[in-house]
């Protein structure tokens, strides 16, 4: 497959529409319903619903652009005031100075799934401190909803020609003309987009035929452990990104990062359960 798609998908007079940004958008538009739809499944309301795209959103965007910069590319962020500057402005700084013309707008390049995901849960937290309802509640709904944007995050990417997998020879790789012309690679992020997909389709399936036989907690840590082993194994596939992946030699950032997502989700499947049937 010779893969180059145009990342520009139309202009409105000055405003640029990508793909990347449509996908996203698509992604939370479709999350947010599955999500309400789960709300009025359990009989809650409206009120307690609403605030939680804001919480949410922020929390995934924040701690994703926080977790790509801390883990993968701290030298660059850490050491010069303007590059921390670029770490919560959507900017980069072209010229010396502070002046308006010392910077363009480009948007935020480097988003990193491990920090969205810790960003979600400590907004969640703060969201249900808010809304007295249970966190478990909460987070076993959010599950059920992430894999939807998380698929169509990967697809983003895809179209972006960005987090590529390595050389191979089969016969379905990907030639990434803009990035890696002449290289046939794994289209990696094609087979993290579909098994998000199927995630949502199996875990859909449980919650309208297990609902009531399940514990809470379950939900959060079969998507947990779901994601982030198919994560591990599959950044074998992966070509290593910049930063501190390049200094490790055996598991790479992603690698070490998705350990104890799934440590804690197997937790939250199999060790919650055995506590509620003590009690």
């Amino acid at each position: 497959m010779h893969w180059d798609p145009n990342p520009i998908l139309f202009h409105l007079g000055p405003l640029i529409i990508r793909w990347y940004g449509l996908l996203w958008v698509i992604g939370l538009a479709l999350s947010y319903w599955v999500m309400q739809k789960q709300y009025r499944m359990r009989g809650l309301s409206d009120e307690k619903f609403e605030p939680l795209f804001l919480y949410a959103m922020i929390g995934i965007v924040g701690g994703a652009r926080l977790g790509h910069c801390l883990f993968y590319e701290p030298n660059y962020y850490l050491t010069d005031i303007h590059h921390f500057v670029e770490m919560f402005l959507p900017i980069k700084f072209v010229a010396p100075g502070w002046g308006w013309d010392s910077w363009k707008m480009i948007g935020y390049a480097g988003l990193a799934s491990h920090g969205g995901t810790l960003g979600l849960i400590i907004a969640l937290a703060l969201y249900c401190r808010k809304t007295k309802l249970h966190y478990m509640d909460v987070v076993d709904m959010i599950a059920v909803a992430t894999p939807i944007t998380a698929g169509f995050i990967r697809t983003a990417n895809l179209m972006n020609s960005e987090i590529v997998g390595n050389v191979t020879k089969v016969p379905w790789a990907f030639e990434f003309v803009r990035s890696y012309p002449g290289e046939y690679r794994h289209p990696a992020q094609l087979y993290e987009a579909l098994a998000y997909f199927i995630l949502f389709g199996i875990q859909w399936w449980i919650i309208k035929k297990y609902q009531n036989k399940l514990h809470r907690g379950f939900m959060f840590g079969f998507c947990l452990t779901y994601i982030f082993a198919f994560r591990f194994f599959i950044e074998f596939l992966k070509k290593n990104q910049e930063g501190l992946d390049q200094n490790l030699h055996i598991l790479n950032m992603g690698q070490l990062l998705s350990i104890p997502f799934i440590l804690i989700g197997l937790y939250c499947m199999f060790r919650l359960g055995k506590k509620k049937q003590a009690a």
